[in-house]
């Protein structure tokens, strides 16, 4: 076309179209399949066995022109429906794709048919659909309504056989895809009402100092929704409980609840598709469960055993290989630089290179005399014009990169051979497009290891680079400082006459260095010394039989590889004439280069399989097109298995333009050895080569076999031809020592050539394994003292020494001892007809390791146009053929948006780039399939419980227990500080014990105070802003119960011992009323109001509490009455059926006729309710003995004098925080305040979060926090301990002691049972092995090790308090450092249940249960949590060492998978470490399958970033395979008002389809 002079803007709209279409086709790098043909080449013929008994051989293609049905044929209508089929976006696929593949592909698929296999189809939210950005306008499809019949026959046929071997009827079911809205839930405060009318005195000013920051403190997400707080939601309404209301016992399994589904609809969407999914995962795997782990073993990792039907090598050790003879021709030049001398000289106007501009015509033609005077002008200028006679900026040896495009090869040959004269090492690079180029960094770390600080340019190419707002060209990524130089002809100085460059005869110096990535990405240097690059020149020259004067066409880069080997090195030693195609013109016209070797008769040209496939997919008819002067046709990546296809085809459509087959030359190179092998051309007429057609399967486990039975797994694989004149071949094991193989034995080349590259520059240990390498027999001993050089290719020598190379190292990818090369991996991916998914062919394969193994991962991106069910069809369809075919599972799937994989600067698939995105969760997938049940197969074999023995059957006498010892080791017990009765009255006041000591009742302790000390201020209440704004001294607090007291008398119509629910919002008035019922002898339950904006979810817990307690009476507020018996109200409960309501906001000034004191301390004086993290509502009875002891014993422990303030941000409805609100100051005579700040880890995670940044103003404003003697975290958890060091270590500088901040631990049974005191010794920290706590032992490790688990004490045991660690099964006692629940014997434990039901066996077990031996009278409260005891180094008070107390978790909580349990918060935090945007997690099991609830705290297109992240790590850590991963939005996880996750409630939600996810995956 270009020939002649057709302007492109003058072609029809469809052709411009059409040619704009190849795009980024053409520029495609190896990552997106380079170099495939794609095409199994093989064609009927039959097989013809040679003499080596282990390869099967065909002859290659006749030379008959004759098209066969498959293969198209030069016709005009197949042609042209070749370039039409290319519009449809998939036709990239026809380079790779054969007949016989994708025969094999279906039949493959086929296999499948008969099992209904329905893969549930994962949940994606329509918003997080996103749009591809494509750079190029795709139009739209339209390219089938011209399709002739023929194709549409073939595609309806090749989608009749998919849709038959994967269509059943329950195929898709519930395919389509929940549409929803984006908005997330909004974020709870816990702070609701402020009542505005009381007295405000002011607060101290650093109180409202940290207040007013706090309150100008945005803080994003800081705490999820409680279900069972007053908590705005705006998803669906939910009842937040299951209906049936019972205390679950601690022997209960949880799969007999889960089976039930706790009142779940079991038809949901959701369940319906972990049903599929089920299904899918009891179909039998293709590979055994490995049984190889033993059960208990401390190292998860053993050697596998082989399988012995694995096939093993049989021939002989293979003998080193030699070349022919390097000739010695007596005119050849002594050095690269005096042969260009020469021809500049003899020969100054035969043409060197000719540049073709966009379009394709020539732009100039470059004269050996003008390259030769340009570069002597550059050397001049190099050495004697940058800097100074004295301090020159360059010397000879020095490094300068060369940073040219490829689209002006005249200026880079310039700079090129100027460096050469000039004795510098000129470094060819890519020019760097932006700051974060993928690949960028690497080179930077090239041109830091090759000392690079001067880059030369061109002026056009300064212009285009990335410049900073002031001009200066920008720093890139990694790179070291550089000073850029243009090498345009206006900016050099033409030698002066006495000039001369120094040539030297060539040496063993470095002349260049030339890039090479590695598999990992690192780029390195390969250094070649000037008499390598000579003798490279000399023997390709001869291989090829170069003769002076040819003309050679090169559309390959000339910066580097073949493209700088024959196009810029050997064609100047040759005085060859040049024309280089660059890819800017390949993509405007494919036919380009073979127009040019029409045009100037070219005898040699140099392409890629991809421009062999693009010139035949773009060939015309043309007639005029004559390539009979060809002899030479040399094909760059011939040594990959899948350009077979590319050249039989190539050669069909052109053998009638005169190509003769002989002349197809490919050849094998490596960037370490330069050129390894070569095809010489035949002589016309004689029989092609032969090929081998090889079992994949043995190839997998690195032998050559001949495929016999399986025509589907084959792999056609075309010879190299013979190594290069003057070298030394053998194949060695690719890993492990380089021991020679044998015959049939698939290795990695090793080549001995003074033409190959001399080392990495500058990494000289790496050099070693690469340049040195010698051989060694299967004694182990060296063949001989020659090093040989690693080529990175794999491959074997074939009959009459022919050289077939089946892959590279970088592209295998070693799964469980099998290898697969990923190039394969591409073509089988390919097969599965791809048009409607795959956007241009673009696949990447790599693998990854995770949990002891390589893992495949595929990574495809997506055109804008496919739909998800094809999509995802196509997903499932590429795991059944690359399981079929290569017989190994994939790991993951992905497909990205059209366009958006890092390229490579010549435009194929950065692998590396996406593989370090694909880990660090950047490469934003809109679909992704993880298969982690199929492929992973190492797995510990699951833990068998042994069948127990009933506690009956334990002796109760010596064998286990002597004195204090069990099993031998010292039983886990431990016990707080003697509660003793104090008799001397003096200094009972004297310590302000008076209340506790003297009255057994709070009623009666407060009448006392309100006479001994009516004014002292007991509550102060604080605003969101840190402003008072109301308090209470004993006085005002005793006459305001006094008028709720005879309020009840006189319109409650109660009776002693009814229930009243108090429905207050925190504050002085809940704390009035609950001393008005103990006034009038009624039994309060404090609950917490429903929120008004959320009613549909907080209100029917509050009806749950006051149906379930039986109340005869609510108190509440005026505002709260209101809402309850509002219309909004009634949609959600029965409004009519409330008991009395009375709101105490308004009471009248009365006294009640007489205070109920009770008869006796063991009487009700409260009831506690409270909803469990599994989702359980229990109410436990507070007697008045009960509350006294644990007043007084938390008044010893914190040393709380009448002067001490506490500062409570606490839940003031149930638990420890209740007691810390209501009755702690009655008792301990406290003003409640600022001094001892307790408060709940969601209140500590919001200050850290909040105030992390602004430290420095808080000091600056004189806040001081060394007042604060202890600050400590109430929890019914293990203790946070990353969270309390942040906090600590956070507020630090504002005076806060370490040693204050501390933890609490408290359970159902007994609210308090450790807080630390302010005497005892500091928490300790201890590290167990997490593996040991899935067998419920407890190992100790060191800080840092593996697997290890920081575990901080949680508090010291209260006075009073007796604490035993025993076996839940047996019930009898632990040892020391033994893992075992938390029994615990205290005066202020709970006195039983409350329920509608009575339980009283329930009661029993968990109330009043005994140890099974050892101290059979003592009565214990289970509280449901695991733990441990062990004795420390500290010493106490009483001078005896300290027994801490370790809380691992709740017992209800933890999980029972492959028989070992695991603790939830362990996966957690696993889990929100996995990536930065994982806000908060949570998990739990739903038939046996582990369920993971990550939050996404960025943008919606990160959700499928983290399905693999978090699969991986949980895999890694907790050797867990994942079932399902849901993404949500923040806030959707809930919490109590304890900052705890309500993992159950989270469960029934996200079974019937509530959560409204973003993005829910099956991992198959």
């Amino acid at each position: 076309m270009a020939d002649r002079g057709v302007d492109l803007s003058a072609l029809p709209k469809e052709v411009r179209d059409q040619l704009a279409e190849l795009d980024l086709e053409l520029s495609e790098g190896k990552g997106g399949g380079e170099g495939r043909g794609g095409m199994w080449g093989a064609d009927g013929a039959d097989d013809v066995g040679l003499s080596l008994p282990d390869v099967q051989l065909s002859p290659g293609h006749s030379a008959d022109p004759s098209p066969s049905p498959e293969a198209p044929g030069p016709s005009t209508s197949s042609a042209s429906r070749h370039h039409r089929a290319h519009r449809s976006g998939g036709a990239r696929d026809e380079r790779y794709r054969s007949d016989i593949h994708t025969e094999a592909v279906q039949a493959a698929l086929a296999k499948h048919k008969e099992e209904k296999m329905a893969l549930p189809m994962p949940t994606k939210r329509r918003s997080a659909f996103v749009q591809s950005p494509i750079d190029t306008c795709t139009p739209p499809d339209t390219s089938s309504a011209s399709e002739d019949e023929g194709s549409l026959r073939r595609k309806a046929a090749l989608s009749a056989v998919l849709a038959q071997s994967l269509q059943s009827p329950d195929y898709w079911i519930n395919r389509s895809v929940q549409s929803s809205s984006t908005s997330s839930s909004a974020s709870s405060t816990l702070s609701h009402g402020e009542p505005k009318t009381q007295p405000q005195p002011q607060l101290q000013p650093a109180a409202s100092v940290l207040a007013d920051v706090l309150a100008h403190t945005r803080i994003e997400n800081s705490v999820p929704p409680d279900v069972t707080t007053s908590t705005p939601q705006e998803r669906g309404s939910r009842v937040d409980l299951p209906p049936a209301v019972r205390g679950m016992s601690r022997g209960q399994s949880r799969s007999s609840m889960l089976d039930t589904a706790d009142g779940v609809p079991v038809n949901s969407r959701v369940s319906t598709k972990i049903q599929q999914l089920l299904n899918t995962l009891k179909r039998p795997k293709r590979p055994p469960l490995s049984e190889f782990f033993l059960d208990d073993s401390e190292e998860i990792v053993e050697v596998p055993q082989p399988d012995p039907n694995t096939p093993k090598p049989e021939g002989r050790q293979i003998i080193p290989v030699k070349g022919e003879p390097l000739g010695v021709v007596s005119n050849w030049p002594p050095a690269l630089q005096a042969a260009l001398a020469r021809w500049g000289a003899t020969q100054a106007k035969s043409p060197a290179l000719t540049a073709l501009d966009i379009t394709g015509k020539p732009l100039y033609t470059l004269t050996y005399g003008k390259l030769w005077s340009r570069s002597l002008k550059l050397a001049y200028t190099l050495l004697n014009k940058l800097g100074t006679k004295t301090e020159p900026v360059l010397q000879p040896g020095d490094r300068v990169a060369l940073v040219y495009p490829n689209s002006d090869p005249g200026m880079f040959w310039v700079a090129f051979y100027g460096c050469l004269l000039a004795e510098v090492i000129p470094v060819p690079i890519e020019v760097p497009l932006s700051r974060q180029d993928a690949g960028s960094q690497q080179i930077g770390f090239l041109l830091g290891s090759c000392g690079v600080s001067l880059a030369l340019t061109s002026e056009v190419c300064l212009k285009g680079l990335p410049k900073t707002p002031n001009g200066e060209i920008i720093q890139f990524k990694g790179w070291p400082r550089m000073k850029w130089v243009v090498t345009d002809t206006k900016y050099l100085t033409k030698p002066s006459k006495d000039w001369q460059p120094h040539i030297p005869t060539a040496n063993t110096d470095t002349a260049y260095i030339e890039y090479k990535a590695s598999k990992e990405g690192t780029v390195m240097g390969v250094a070649v010394s000037k008499i390598s690059m000579l003798t490279h020149c000399q023997a390709l020259t001869q291989a090829c039989n170069y003769c002076e004067g040819e003309t050679l066409v090169n559309v390959l880069d000339c910066k580097k590889d073949m493209g700088l080997w024959h196009g810029v090195l050997t064609s100047v030693m040759n005085r060859i004439h040049t024309i280089t195609v660059p890819y800017a013109v390949m993509k405007a016209c494919p036919m380009s280069w073979v127009q040019r070797v029409h045009i100037h008769k070219a005898r040699v040209a140099l392409v890629k399989c991809r421009d062999l496939h693009w010139a035949m997919m773009a060939h015309k008819d043309q007639r005029d097109t004559n390539l009979s002067s060809i002899r030479m046709l040399i094909v760059a990546d011939g040594a990959n298995p899948w350009s077979v296809s590319s050249c039989d085809a190539f050669l069909n459509v052109f053998q009638s333009h005169g190509l003769k087959p002989e002349v197809i030359c490919p050849c094998a190179t490596s960037p370490e050895a330069l050129t390894v092998a070569i095809r010489r051309p035949g002589a016309r007429g004689a029989p092609l080569p032969a090929r081998a057609i090889l079992s994949m399967g043995g190839l997998s486990h690195g032998v050559i076999r001949v495929n016999t039975e399986d025509k589907n797994s084959a792999l056609t694989v075309q010879d190299v031809g013979h190594i290069m004149p003057g070298a030394l071949m053998c194949i060695v094991k690719p890993d492990g020592p380089p021991q020679l193989c044998k015959t049939d034995e698939i290795g990695e080349i090793v080549i001995n050539s003074r033409a190959g590259g001399t080392m990495y520059y500058g990494l000289p240990g790496v050099t070693k394994n690469t340049f040195e390498v010698i051989p060694v027999n299967q004694a182990g001993t060296p063949i001989g003292e020659i090093t040989f050089t690693r080529t990175g290719l794999l491959g074997f020598v074939g009959p009459g020494s022919l050289v077939f190379v089946v892959g590279k190292i970088e592209g295998l990818l070693m799964v469980s001892g099998r290898r697969h090369n990923a190039d394969d991996l591409v073509a089988t991916a390919l097969a599965v007809e791809p048009v409607k998914t795959v956007y241009r062919g673009r696949i990447a394969v790599f693998s990854v390791t995770v949990f002891y193994d390589e893992r495949i991962v595929i990574v495809a991106e997506q055109r804008p146009d496919a739909s998800e069910e094809d999509s995802f069809q196509w997903m499932s369809r590429v795991l059944q053929a690359i399981d079929s075919i290569h017989q190994v599972g994939l790991y993951c799937l992905a497909l990205v948006p059209a366009n958006t994989l890092p390229k490579t600067p010549l435009g194929g698939i950065h692998i590396c780039e996406t593989k370090q995105n694909f880990l660090e969760g950047n490469l934003h997938p809109c679909n992704i399939l993880m298969c982690p049940h199929t492929c992973v197969t190492n797995l510990p074999k699951p833990r068998q419980k042994q069948p127990g023995r009933s506690p009956k059957t334990i002796p109760t006498g010596l064998p286990m227990l002597v004195g204090n010892l069990v099993a031998g080791k010292r039983i886990a017990q431990a016990t707080g500080r003697e509660l003793g009765v104090v008799e001397d009255q003096d200094l009972i006041r004297k310590l302000c014990m008076w209340p506790t000591m003297m009255h057994q009742f709070l009623s009666e302790a407060l009448q006392w105070r309100a006479q001994t000390d009516p004014d002292h201020v007991l509550y102060v209440l604080l605003n969101a802003k840190g402003v008072a704004v109301c308090t209470a001294t004993c006085a005002q607090l005793h006459k305001r119960a006094e008028k709720i007291t005879a309020t009840l008398m006189e319109r409650g119509g109660l009776n002693t011992g009814d229930n009243v629910v108090l429905l207050y919002p925190p504050g002085i008035d809940l704390i009035a009323a609950f001393y008005g019922c103990l006034y009038a002898g009624v039994i309060p339950v404090t609950v917490r109001p429903p929120h008004p904006q959320n009613l549909a979810a907080t209100l029917p817990t509050v009806r749950m509490i006051i149906d379930v307690s039986k109340a005869a009476c609510i108190l509440t507020t005026q505002p709260l009455m209101r809402i309850l018996r509002s219309r909004e109200a009634a949609a959600s409960v029965n409004v009519k059926t409330w008991p009395t309501i009375i709101d105490t906001d308004d009471l009248p000034r009365k006294r009640p006729p007489h205070i109920y004191k009770p008869p006796t301390a063991e009487m009700l004086a409260y009831l506690d309710f409270s909803v469990s993290t599994t989702g359980m509502l229990t109410g436990v009875k507070m007697s008045h003995a009960a509350v006294s002891t644990l007043c007084r014993s938390i008044k010893l422990q914190c040393e709380l004098y009448s002067s001490r303030q506490i500062a409570i941000c606490l839940d003031p409805y149930c638990g420890l925080g209740f007691v810390l609100w209501c009755l702690s100051s009655e008792c301990v005579f406290a003003r409640c305040l600022c001094e001892t700040p307790s408060a709940p880890y969601s209140v500590m995670e919001l200050c850290t979060k909040g105030l992390g940044t602004q430290t420095e103003m808080l000091k600056a404003r004189g806040l001081n926090l060394s007042c604060v003697r202890s600050c400590v975290v109430i929890a019914e958890e293990r203790p946070r301990l990353a969270l309390t060091q942040s906090f600590s270590k956070l507020f630090k500088d504002l005076g806060l002691s370490p040693r204050a901040v501390s933890t609490a631990f408290g359970s159902r049974v007994n609210l308090a049972i450790c807080l630390q005191g302010t005497a005892g010794p500091d928490p300790s920290t201890v590290y167990v092995d997490m593996k040991s706590l899935r067998h419920d032992r407890v190992r100790l490790v060191e800080r840092g090790a593996p697997q290890s688990l920081p575990l901080m004490e949680s508090g010291t045991i209260l006075p009073g308090v007796r604490v035993i660690i025993v076996n839940p099964e047996t019930r009898g006692p632990l040892g020391d450092s033994h893992l075992g629940e938390i029994w615990v014997n205290s005066p202020h434990s709970a006195s039983g249940y409350y329920t509608i039901y009575g339980e009283e066996s329930l009661q029993a077990d968990h109330f009043n249960t005994r140890l099974s031996f050892g101290e059979p009278h003592t009565l214990w409260a289970r509280t449901g949590y695991l733990g441990f005891i062990k004795r420390t180094e500290l010493l106490d008070a009483s001078g005896d060492r300290h027994d801490a107390l370790f809380v691992v978790g709740s017992l209800d909580e933890t999980l029972e998978l492959r028989g070992l349990r695991y603790h939830p918060i362990d996966i957690e935090t696993s889990v929100s470490r996995a990536h930065r945007s994982i806000a908060e997690s949570a998990v739990f099991t739903w038939t046996n399958l582990l369920v993971v609830v990550a939050e996404l705290s960025g943008s919606e297109q990160e959700a499928l970033d983290l399905v693999p992240l978090v699969t991986n790590v949980v895999l890694e850590e907790h050797h867990l395979i994942v079932g399902v991963v849901v993404i949500v939005d923040p806030g959707v996880i809930p919490i109590n008002s304890r900052g705890e996750k309500q993992r159950m409630h989270l469960r029934d939600s996200f079974l019937a389809d509530q959560l409204d996810p973003i993005y829910v995956a099956y991992n198959m």
